[in-house]
């Protein structure tokens, strides 16, 4: 794609050299000698990027980028400046200036400029898509377009309609429950109730009350009768979150509903038939869980009749920008805010950002933002200290410095993500790569890296423990 360059010099030489430079890297590169055949030549041809000289014979370059950001915000402008003259770039940046180079100028440096602000504005572009693109977009729907979620999207479609009971796995914070009021809301069983509840959240005994319900007397405090939530779902949707939580003895009990189809409440010796559609999640391995006997291999195979796999936002490519704009429309709507946009330098700080929380901490993310913007724009300075001071992972080999090496569990932890990026979320192709097993790559994700030090060789002696002087 071509990407036009105007050059704005009244050095000919000096132009004809800038020009050719950037012709030669793959820029559609243009040159004029003042201000008014610059300004003729915006008014008919498009460009993405002005390169200007401060001194234009009895012009200014200032005055020209003040100009181009007045009449033509669409266009970055980069200013040559003096190698002294370092109080008059910062004149330019006010004036609206996107960058400034120093003479003489160097092409290689001029071309990271250009390629900065040409990155720049495709950016601001794509955010101005966006901006129009999430307007059509449901608030209760499953927001994205990447294929890792248009997958998943498929794949509530194709169930919805069906009574087999789903298992949505997917880590924390990818909107495990947002698919499961998905297959509800697009079922025969949306006029009935979608009855959701934590697995995670209560001991065996409530849990059990909760999902069974329990006769007057029953227990301490039980005064009066209460129908369970399998009982309160109807012919609806009953949404089991954090399955994998659940302890065995419910475990056992869950088992026989699932299979039986009817629920026996505490305290009663009658079995209530259920219609209601089962539905559950968990951010955990159950295989792993089953080996290691923490769950039931004959509950995993009457819950996991059709798998659902959510997608971590970091196997989702593009949809970061996607999902950040969505929750500022609806957040700034909720709220009554006026913010509309974010800034192309937030944005490309949410872009870099490893959201390691998923579409959970981006939602936080915004929300935050928005509640401390003062202006119409989401700007760098709203967005939170650990995602304006993240860095991509560097492996420090050889440094005379300590306060740039990193403890070797943070180095493996950021491998170990790095590589499932690269591996777009699929933890059997992250955990071949890194040559260990599914379940090593489970502890690794979760901080647990350390070993147990090794016991000693024959003859020799461990280093004593460190002590504190008195």
């Amino acid at each position: 794609m071509s990407r036009p360059i105007l050059i704005v010099e009244d050095d000919p030489d000096t132009a004809e050299l800038v020009r050719e430079g950037l012709h030669r890297r793959g820029f559609d590169a243009t040159a004029v000698h003042t201000v008014a055949a610059c300004l003729e030549h915006l008014g008919k041809h498009a460009a993405d990027v002005v390169i200007t000289d401060v001194g234009l014979g009895t012009a200014s370059g200032i005055d020209l980028c003040a100009t181009l950001h007045r009449d033509h915000p669409e266009i970055l402008s980069i200013v040559l400046t003096g190698a002294s003259g370092v109080d008059t770039a910062i004149g330019a940046i006010r004036a609206g200036a996107y960058d400034y180079i120093t003479k003489p100028v160097r092409i290689d440096v001029l071309m990271v400029a250009v390629e900065r602000a040409v990155a720049h504005l495709a950016l601001k572009r794509e955010l101005a898509r966006l901006r129009v693109a999430i307007a059509a977009v449901p608030p209760d729907a499953i927001a994205g377009t990447s294929p890792a979620i248009r997958a998943t999207i498929d794949m509530v479609s194709r169930v919805a309609d069906s009574d087999a009971t789903v298992l949505i796995t997917g880590e924390s914070g990818t909107g495990k429950e947002l698919v499961a009021r998905a297959l509800h809301a697009q079922s025969a069983r949306r006029q009935h109730p979608f009855v959701a509840i934590n697995c995670a959240a209560m001991p065996a005994p409530l849990l059990e009350s909760e999902l069974f319900g329990h006769l007057r007397g029953a227990f301490t405090d039980a005064k009066q009768s209460r129908p369970g939530l399998f009982v309160q779902a109807g012919a609806g949707t009953i949404f089991l979150d954090e399955i994998g939580e659940m302890a065995m003895e419910m475990q056992v009990k869950l088992l026989r509903v699932l299979q039986e189809r009817t629920v026996r409440p505490v305290g009663g010796d009658t079995e209530v038939p259920i219609k209601a559609r089962v539905i559950t999640a968990t951010n955990r391995n159950l295989e792993i869980e089953i080996e290691e006997k923490r769950f039931r291999e004959d509950l995993y195979y009457r819950v996991n009749v059709v798998p659902i796999a959510v997608p971590p936002l970091r196997a989702r490519d593009g949809d970061v920008l996607f999902l950040a704009q969505f929750f500022l429309a609806r957040i700034a709507s909720q709220t009554g805010k006026r913010v509309e946009r974010i800034s192309a330098h937030a944005a490309r700080k949410l872009l870099d950002y490893d959201w390691p929380g998923n579409v959970r901490e981006l939602e936080n993310c915004i929300e935050r933002a928005v509640a401390l913007c003062r202006l119409n724009e989401l700007t760098v300075d709203d967005l939170p200290p650990k995602v304006l001071q993240h860095s991509a992972a560097k492996l420090v080999i050889s440094t005379e410095s300590p306060l740039e090496l990193i403890t070797v569990d943070e180095m493996t932890r950021r491998y170990v993500r790095q590589v499932l990026a690269a591996a777009k979320g699929n933890k059997t192709q992250a955990a071949r790569l890194l040559g260990i097993d599914r379940r090593s790559l489970y502890r690794r994700l979760e901080g647990v890296t350390t070993e147990p030090p090794p016991e000693p060789e024959p003859g020799e002696t461990q280093e004593p423990a460190e002590t504190q002087e008195p």
